[in-house]
């Protein structure tokens, strides 16, 4: 059997999230487990997730599914609905609404009496700089007093542009969310995400919205998982499948565009795009393997890649971490001109899980 393979540790993940609790002790927590619990295999992640007060989704088929699997948290659609039928439909599998345009505000308005009996909150989204979702500044308010005016419990959200940098924007969102949240006192208020809950402790509200964090990748790019007290929850691996030698003035891979400087010894790896492993790499590459990191050399093509273990005793079958607990997705990203986010939500149900 072709061994790339994708391991989810769920102690991990549990570890992760007592981090979260551990940051924010006083707010309830949303774990984002939309994009597939971001690649993961929700399936695989909810168990671990089990202690957490409600989970966030892009979508109501990601709600259904996490509803389907018996799991009764508190759900938020984050994008909330797309028509009026799937407000119906949130509402039957008692998932929480965000709104971010009038459209929506009158869907629920005109479902108030089913959405309320079912004790949902309504989550108001303020457009405080991002520019992608949500209310302007000065519509806001009566929005959420309109909603007030139908019994709705409000939560008052946004989302921050710059949170994992140093960025003027920052503050101006956050004195624009104050100043919001003061006028449709009282309020709940929900803001942080992963990086804005290592932050900001004076923002974390009544909800937090951990996402990346939770799966032990960073959300700073000048802050490793290690220094944040996170443990990456998947490895990524697969094994040596061919070992050859070649000599100086010899190529490797797709377009030529490795030449051997020396005699080398090569190991081809039995991974490779169509797995998910990203192919343009900006900055070299590296993979873990029998204790050190090797470097990739030629062109990642669909099903292999090809890496330099001149040095390394090395035998075919031996195990390779693409990225996990050595060789950090993060790093990887680096690399490859991207952030771990993409690598880990853009992986294919090729290889095989556990």
């Amino acid at each position: 059997m072709r061994q790339a393979t994708i391991t989810i540790d769920k102690q991990a993940l549990k570890k992760n999230f007592n981090r979260v609790k551990s940051l924010a002790p006083h707010s309830k927590v949303v774990s984002m487990v939309k994009a597939n619990a971001y690649g993961h295999d929700i399936k695989a992640c909810l168990s671990a997730l089990s202690e957490t007060d409600a989970f966030g989704v892009a979508c109501l088929d990601e709600a259904i599914q996490i509803r389907k699997l018996g799991y009764t948290q508190d759900i938020t659609l984050i994008e909330g609905v797309f028509d009026e039928a799937e407000l119906v439909s949130a509402i039957e599998y008692n998932c929480e609404c965000l709104v971010h345009h009038q459209t929506q505000v009158e869907w629920i308005k005109k479902h108030h009496t089913s959405y309320k009996k079912k004790n949902l909150k309504v989550w108001v989204k303020l457009n405080s700089g991002m520019n992608r979702l949500g209310f302007k500044p000065n519509e806001i308010v009566s929005i959420i007093r309109e909603l007030k005016s139908f019994g709705f419990t409000c939560i008052l959200t946004m989302h921050f542009a710059n949170a994992d940098t140093e960025h003027d924007l920052n503050q101006q969102q956050q004195k624009l969310f104050l100043d919001i949240k003061e006028q449709c006192s009282p309020i709940l208020a929900s803001c942080c995400n992963s990086a804005a809950l290592f932050k900001w402790q004076d923002l974390h509200f009544d909800y937090v919205r951990p996402g990346v964090m939770l799966y032990g990748a960073s959300p700073f790019a000048d802050h490793t998982v290690n220094e944040l007290e996170l443990t990456p929850v998947m490895d990524f691996s697969a094994e040596v499948i061919a070992l050859n030698t070649i000599q100086a003035g010899e190529k490797v891979g797709y377009g030529s565009s490795f030449i051997a400087p020396h005699a080398m010894k090569i190991a081809v790896i039995g991974v490779g795009y169509g797995d998910g492993y990203p192919r343009a790499y900006q900055q070299q590459n590296y993979v873990y393997i029998n204790g050190t990191l090797a470097p990739l050399i030629g062109r990642v093509s669909m099903d292999m890649m090809a890496i330099d273990v001149t040095d390394l005793p090395t035998s075919i079958g031996d195990k390779v971490e693409l990225w996990g607990k050595h060789r950090l997705v993060d790093d990887v990203a680096i690399a490859n001109g991207t952030i771990g986010y993409e690598l880990l939500c853009r992986l294919t149900t090729r290889p095989h899980r556990i």
